[in-house]
Protein backbone atom coordinates (compact mmCIF):
# COMPACT_ATOMS: atom_id res chain seq x y z
CA UNK A 1 0.00 0.00 0.00
CA UNK A 2 1.37 3.40 -0.98
CA UNK A 3 2.30 5.79 1.80
CA UNK A 4 -0.03 8.76 2.21
CA UNK A 5 1.92 12.01 2.65
CA UNK A 6 0.06 15.18 3.54
CA UNK A 7 1.36 18.39 1.99
CA UNK A 8 0.08 21.66 3.41
CA UNK A 9 -1.22 24.13 0.82
CA UNK A 10 0.97 27.13 0.11
CA UNK A 11 -0.58 30.59 -0.17
CA UNK A 12 1.08 33.40 -2.09
CA UNK A 13 0.70 37.10 -1.36
CA UNK A 14 -1.15 38.36 -4.45
CA UNK A 15 -1.07 42.03 -3.48
CA UNK A 16 -0.44 43.89 -0.23
CA UNK A 17 -3.78 45.63 0.21
CA UNK A 18 -4.16 45.19 3.97
CA UNK A 19 -1.56 46.07 6.59
CA UNK A 20 -2.35 44.78 10.07
CA UNK A 21 -0.49 46.54 12.88
CA UNK A 22 -0.41 44.59 16.13
CA UNK A 23 -0.51 47.44 18.61
CA UNK A 24 -0.04 45.04 21.52
CA UNK A 25 0.21 41.26 21.72
CA UNK A 26 -0.92 40.73 25.31
CA UNK A 27 -2.37 43.96 26.71
CA UNK A 28 -6.16 43.82 26.99
CA UNK A 29 -8.65 45.16 29.49
CA UNK A 30 -10.89 42.10 29.07
CA UNK A 31 -10.56 38.31 29.00
CA UNK A 32 -12.80 36.64 26.43
CA UNK A 33 -13.30 32.96 27.28
CA UNK A 34 -12.60 31.76 23.73
CA UNK A 35 -9.85 34.20 22.75
CA UNK A 36 -7.06 32.62 20.71
CA UNK A 37 -4.44 34.68 22.61
CA UNK A 38 -2.67 32.92 25.47
CA UNK A 39 -2.80 35.67 28.08
CA UNK A 40 -0.45 35.79 31.09
CA UNK A 41 -1.91 36.11 34.57
CA UNK A 42 -1.00 39.80 34.84
CA UNK A 43 -3.04 42.36 32.93
CA UNK A 44 -0.33 45.01 33.15
CA UNK A 45 1.66 43.88 30.10
CA UNK A 46 3.55 46.70 28.40
CA UNK A 47 4.40 45.16 25.03
CA UNK A 48 3.24 48.04 22.84
CA UNK A 49 4.68 48.48 19.36
CA UNK A 50 6.84 51.57 18.91
CA UNK A 51 5.73 54.46 16.73
CA UNK A 52 9.12 54.44 15.00
CA UNK A 53 8.59 50.85 13.88
CA UNK A 54 5.26 51.81 12.35
CA UNK A 55 6.80 54.81 10.58
CA UNK A 56 9.49 52.53 9.15
CA UNK A 57 6.88 50.07 7.87
CA UNK A 58 4.82 52.81 6.23
CA UNK A 59 7.95 54.06 4.48
CA UNK A 60 8.93 50.55 3.32
CA UNK A 61 5.44 49.94 1.89
CA UNK A 62 5.00 53.34 0.23
CA UNK A 63 4.80 51.75 -3.23
CA UNK A 64 2.31 49.07 -2.17
CA UNK A 65 -1.38 49.43 -3.03
CA UNK A 66 -2.66 49.64 0.54
CA UNK A 67 -6.43 49.94 0.90
CA UNK A 68 -6.71 49.69 4.66
CA UNK A 69 -4.53 49.62 7.77
CA UNK A 70 -5.95 47.54 10.61
CA UNK A 71 -5.09 48.45 14.19
CA UNK A 72 -5.28 45.09 15.96
CA UNK A 73 -3.85 43.30 18.94
CA UNK A 74 -5.22 42.09 22.18
CA UNK A 75 -6.95 45.49 22.50
CA UNK A 76 -5.36 48.16 20.30
CA UNK A 77 -6.96 51.08 22.09
CA UNK A 78 -4.94 50.36 25.23
CA UNK A 79 -1.83 51.63 23.40
CA UNK A 80 -0.67 54.87 25.11
CA UNK A 81 0.07 56.49 21.70
CA UNK A 82 -3.10 55.21 20.02
CA UNK A 83 -4.37 58.62 18.88
CA UNK A 84 -1.09 59.71 17.30
CA UNK A 85 -0.65 56.33 15.55
CA UNK A 86 -4.20 56.55 14.22
CA UNK A 87 -3.51 59.99 12.74
CA UNK A 88 -0.24 58.73 11.25
CA UNK A 89 -1.96 55.80 9.53
CA UNK A 90 -4.86 57.91 8.28
CA UNK A 91 -2.41 60.00 6.28
CA UNK A 92 -1.69 56.87 4.22
CA UNK A 93 -5.09 55.20 3.72
CA UNK A 94 -8.29 54.06 5.44
CA UNK A 95 -7.98 52.64 8.95
CA UNK A 96 -10.01 49.89 10.61
CA UNK A 97 -9.97 49.69 14.42
CA UNK A 98 -10.52 46.11 15.63
CA UNK A 99 -11.76 46.56 19.18
CA UNK A 100 -13.78 44.91 21.95
CA UNK A 101 -15.93 48.10 22.08
CA UNK A 102 -15.26 48.85 25.74
CA UNK A 103 -13.50 52.15 24.93
CA UNK A 104 -16.17 53.40 22.53
CA UNK A 105 -18.15 55.79 24.69
CA UNK A 106 -19.83 58.96 23.44
CA UNK A 107 -16.82 61.19 24.16
CA UNK A 108 -14.33 58.88 22.43
CA UNK A 109 -16.48 58.39 19.33
CA UNK A 110 -17.02 62.14 19.01
CA UNK A 111 -13.24 62.66 19.22
CA UNK A 112 -12.59 59.96 16.60
CA UNK A 113 -15.03 61.66 14.25
CA UNK A 114 -13.03 64.88 14.56
CA UNK A 115 -9.85 62.92 13.76
CA UNK A 116 -11.48 61.39 10.67
CA UNK A 117 -12.63 64.83 9.50
CA UNK A 118 -9.03 66.09 9.59
CA UNK A 119 -8.23 64.21 6.35
CA UNK A 120 -9.75 62.45 3.39
CA UNK A 121 -9.55 58.81 4.56
CA UNK A 122 -12.12 56.86 6.56
CA UNK A 123 -12.11 55.15 9.93
CA UNK A 124 -13.91 51.81 10.08
CA UNK A 125 -14.64 49.75 13.17
CA UNK A 126 -14.70 45.99 13.56
CA UNK A 127 -16.52 44.61 16.59
CA UNK A 128 -17.36 41.02 17.52
CA UNK A 129 -20.21 39.06 19.04
CA UNK A 130 -20.94 35.33 19.19
CA UNK A 131 -24.75 35.27 19.25
CA UNK A 132 -27.77 37.54 18.90
CA UNK A 133 -28.75 36.48 22.43
CA UNK A 134 -26.95 38.48 25.12
CA UNK A 135 -26.36 35.60 27.55
CA UNK A 136 -25.12 33.19 24.90
CA UNK A 137 -22.81 35.78 23.36
CA UNK A 138 -21.30 36.83 26.69
CA UNK A 139 -20.51 33.19 27.47
CA UNK A 140 -18.08 33.20 24.55
CA UNK A 141 -16.87 36.78 24.91
CA UNK A 142 -16.97 38.40 28.36
CA UNK A 143 -19.73 39.55 30.68
CA UNK A 144 -21.09 42.87 29.47
CA UNK A 145 -19.60 42.63 25.97
CA UNK A 146 -22.97 42.31 24.25
CA UNK A 147 -24.39 45.50 25.75
CA UNK A 148 -21.16 47.41 25.18
CA UNK A 149 -21.09 46.33 21.54
CA UNK A 150 -24.71 47.24 20.84
CA UNK A 151 -24.19 50.62 22.53
CA UNK A 152 -21.02 51.19 20.49
CA UNK A 153 -22.79 50.31 17.22
CA UNK A 154 -25.59 52.74 18.07
CA UNK A 155 -23.12 55.53 18.90
CA UNK A 156 -20.96 54.89 15.83
CA UNK A 157 -24.02 54.94 13.57
CA UNK A 158 -25.09 58.26 15.04
CA UNK A 159 -21.75 59.75 13.99
CA UNK A 160 -21.97 58.15 10.53
CA UNK A 161 -19.14 55.68 11.00
CA UNK A 162 -19.11 52.42 9.04
CA UNK A 163 -18.92 49.35 11.27
CA UNK A 164 -18.35 45.66 10.66
CA UNK A 165 -20.03 43.32 13.13
CA UNK A 166 -18.15 40.02 13.06
CA UNK A 167 -20.20 37.08 14.34
CA UNK A 168 -17.98 34.29 15.64
CA UNK A 169 -20.39 31.46 15.00
CA UNK A 170 -19.45 29.09 17.83
CA UNK A 171 -23.09 27.96 17.99
CA UNK A 172 -23.29 26.95 14.30
CA UNK A 173 -26.34 29.10 13.71
CA UNK A 174 -27.93 29.47 10.29
CA UNK A 175 -26.66 32.61 8.56
CA UNK A 176 -30.16 33.68 7.55
CA UNK A 177 -31.26 33.44 11.18
CA UNK A 178 -28.27 35.55 12.29
CA UNK A 179 -29.01 38.32 9.78
CA UNK A 180 -32.73 38.35 10.56
CA UNK A 181 -32.21 38.49 14.33
CA UNK A 182 -29.63 41.26 14.19
CA UNK A 183 -31.76 43.32 11.84
CA UNK A 184 -34.53 42.96 14.42
CA UNK A 185 -32.16 44.01 17.21
CA UNK A 186 -30.97 47.04 15.23
CA UNK A 187 -34.57 48.08 14.74
CA UNK A 188 -35.37 47.66 18.43
CA UNK A 189 -32.40 49.82 19.42
CA UNK A 190 -33.12 52.37 16.67
CA UNK A 191 -29.75 51.65 15.03
CA UNK A 192 -29.45 52.70 11.41
CA UNK A 193 -27.99 49.49 9.99
CA UNK A 194 -27.25 50.87 6.52
CA UNK A 195 -23.60 51.36 7.53
CA UNK A 196 -23.23 48.10 9.47
CA UNK A 197 -21.86 45.08 7.63
CA UNK A 198 -22.42 41.69 9.26
CA UNK A 199 -19.90 38.93 8.61
CA UNK A 200 -20.06 35.36 9.91
CA UNK A 201 -17.01 33.20 10.63
CA UNK A 202 -16.77 29.64 11.88
CA UNK A 203 -13.99 29.50 14.51
CA UNK A 204 -13.67 25.71 14.44
CA UNK A 205 -9.97 24.93 14.64
CA UNK A 206 -10.44 21.17 14.74
CA UNK A 207 -11.69 20.59 11.21
CA UNK A 208 -9.10 18.42 9.47
CA UNK A 209 -10.61 18.76 6.00
CA UNK A 210 -8.66 21.77 4.86
CA UNK A 211 -6.27 20.45 2.21
CA UNK A 212 -8.01 22.40 -0.54
CA UNK A 213 -6.78 26.03 -0.74
CA UNK A 214 -9.35 28.68 0.11
CA UNK A 215 -10.73 31.20 -2.40
CA UNK A 216 -9.74 34.18 -0.26
CA UNK A 217 -7.49 34.30 2.79
CA UNK A 218 -6.01 37.21 4.69
CA UNK A 219 -2.47 36.03 3.95
CA UNK A 220 -3.09 36.41 0.20
CA UNK A 221 -3.74 40.15 0.49
CA UNK A 222 -2.18 41.23 3.77
CA UNK A 223 0.66 41.03 6.25
CA UNK A 224 0.97 41.78 9.96
CA UNK A 225 3.50 44.12 11.53
CA UNK A 226 4.35 43.39 15.15
CA UNK A 227 7.13 44.61 17.38
CA UNK A 228 8.94 41.31 16.62
CA UNK A 229 8.68 41.30 12.83
CA UNK A 230 6.36 40.66 9.88
CA UNK A 231 3.88 37.76 9.94
CA UNK A 232 1.39 36.19 7.55
CA UNK A 233 -1.84 36.85 9.45
CA UNK A 234 -3.10 38.07 12.85
CA UNK A 235 -3.66 34.49 14.05
CA UNK A 236 0.04 33.75 13.51
CA UNK A 237 1.49 37.04 14.75
CA UNK A 238 4.63 36.27 16.79
CA UNK A 239 4.33 32.57 15.84
CA UNK A 240 7.41 31.24 14.05
CA UNK A 241 5.17 29.25 11.67
CA UNK A 242 3.76 32.48 10.28
CA UNK A 243 6.91 34.59 10.26
CA UNK A 244 7.58 36.35 6.96
CA UNK A 245 10.62 38.43 7.89
CA UNK A 246 12.03 41.06 10.23
CA UNK A 247 10.70 44.06 8.27
CA UNK A 248 9.00 45.07 5.03
CA UNK A 249 12.35 45.75 3.41
CA UNK A 250 12.66 42.02 2.74
CA UNK A 251 9.80 39.67 3.59
CA UNK A 252 8.40 36.39 2.30
CA UNK A 253 5.48 36.41 -0.13
CA UNK A 254 4.46 32.79 0.60
CA UNK A 255 3.14 30.92 3.65
CA UNK A 256 2.66 27.20 4.25
CA UNK A 257 -0.85 26.70 5.69
CA UNK A 258 0.03 24.06 8.25
CA UNK A 259 -1.68 25.28 11.42
CA UNK A 260 -5.13 24.78 12.89
CA UNK A 261 -5.75 28.49 12.33
CA UNK A 262 -5.13 27.92 8.62
CA UNK A 263 -7.79 25.21 8.78
CA UNK A 264 -10.26 27.77 10.10
CA UNK A 265 -9.51 30.17 7.23
CA UNK A 266 -9.95 27.38 4.70
CA UNK A 267 -13.28 26.38 6.20
CA UNK A 268 -14.56 29.96 5.99
CA UNK A 269 -13.42 30.21 2.37
CA UNK A 270 -13.18 33.97 2.78
CA UNK A 271 -11.43 36.67 4.78
CA UNK A 272 -11.64 36.45 8.57
CA UNK A 273 -9.83 39.66 9.54
CA UNK A 274 -10.04 41.84 6.42
CA UNK A 275 -13.23 43.75 5.75
CA UNK A 276 -13.11 43.19 2.00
Amino acid sequence: MANSIYTAPVYKLEELNNLFIEMTAKNCNQRCSNCYIDFPMSRNIKDFISTDRIKEALEDTKFENLYCIYLTGAEPMTHPDFNSILRLCLKRCNVCICTNASFLNEKKVRFLKKVEDEGGNQIFFKLSLAHYNEIESDKVRYRGNYRQTIFALKTLARYNFTSVLSIQNFYNLDKKEIFEQFNRIFKEHEIQNTDIQITVSHPNFEDENYAKPSAKTDCQYGRVLSQNGVYACPFLANDYRGRSGSSFKDFSKTISAETDFCASCSKNNNFIFSIG
